[in-house]
């Protein structure tokens, strides 16, 4: 891994921090996207060194500065049920924007990258003891499209119905919401023997990431001129990617959030970022 991703993120936010300030003229999101920015591109910067806590001190850094200081300080929903109830509401609030641009969007640059150093669900989970699933993938993925509709159709109905104070009852569900993603999470962790099995069965923001991430511009990928194909790369990965496959079709391809695992178990320095 070289020195060109920090530099490449950090550009990125740099002129997302300015397109945001011009389009709306809010400091806010100078200060927010040159922080996320800075933070992400030195924990990189620091992998590449070989600071093998690089990652989880980048998920701490961003994730605990969204769910404390954006979302419970500024008593907004970051979770997908403020993404639509802002939405509807026609207002450009932080949760859209963020949805729009780590979600939505930037998945066409840095593919699952927001799963990987930025998501405060996985700032947890990524510290149990499972970063290698222990066991095979189950076909569960059918639940975050269940999850996804519930969210929707739930936020949908207290528009139809007209519920009075929306802006506290969205705030509650974004509690809620974190609770029972943090207990869901720890639970098939153990349960399944891997840190990371609620992001690959139930988290519902994967079905705005996987379509967008397919054409991710920054990719894991292996010289096949060094590769030996001992699969090592592969085994250690937490998303199950097969990795020995450069191809955008690849298995589970959708899913790479950038750890590099991969990167640094390959003994023959042939997978690179």
């Amino acid at each position: 891994m070289d020195v060109k991703p920090p530099i490449i993120m950090e550009i990125i936010f740099v002129v997302i921090a300015g397109l945001m300030y011009f389009a709306t003229s809010n400091t806010f999101f100078i200060f927010n996207f040159l922080y996320i920015g800075t933070a992400i591109s030195i924990g990189l910067f620091l992998m590449a060194k070989g600071n093998k806590y690089a990652r989880n001190v980048i998920l701490l850094a961003v994730g605990s500065y969204i769910l404390f200081y954006v979302a419970i300080m500024g008593h907004e929903n970051m979770l997908m049920s403020g993404f639509w109830y802002y939405l509807f509401l026609g207002v450009f609030e932080a949760a859209v924007v963020h949805f729009l641009i780590a979600k939505i969007a930037g998945p066409f640059i840095f593919g699952r990258g927001w799963c990987g150093y930025a998501c405060w669900i996985a700032m947890v989970l990524d510290l149990l003891p499972y970063r290698v699933p222990q066991n095979p993938r189950k076909n569960w993925g059918y639940l975050r499209y269940v999850l996804f509709g519930v969210i929707l159709l739930s936020v949908s109905l207290l528009f139809l119905l007209k519920i009075a104070d929306l802006d506290l009852i969205i705030f509650y569900m974004f509690i809620i919401g974190n609770i029972l993603y943090y207990s869901v999470g720890v639970a098939l962790a153990y349960f399944l023997k891997d840190n990371r099995a609620f992001c690959k069965y139930v988290c519902p923001i994967t079905v705005f990431l996987k379509p967008t991430s397919y054409f991710s511009l920054i990719r894991v990928k292996v010289d096949k001129n060094k590769c030996v194909d001992c699969g090592v790369c592969t085994q250690k990965c937490p998303m199950d990617v097969d990795l020995l496959d450069n191809s955008r079709s690849r298995e589970n391809g959708t899913e790479c959030i950038l750890c590099t695992e991969c990167i640094k178990n390959c003994p023959k320095n042939a997978v690179k970022l």
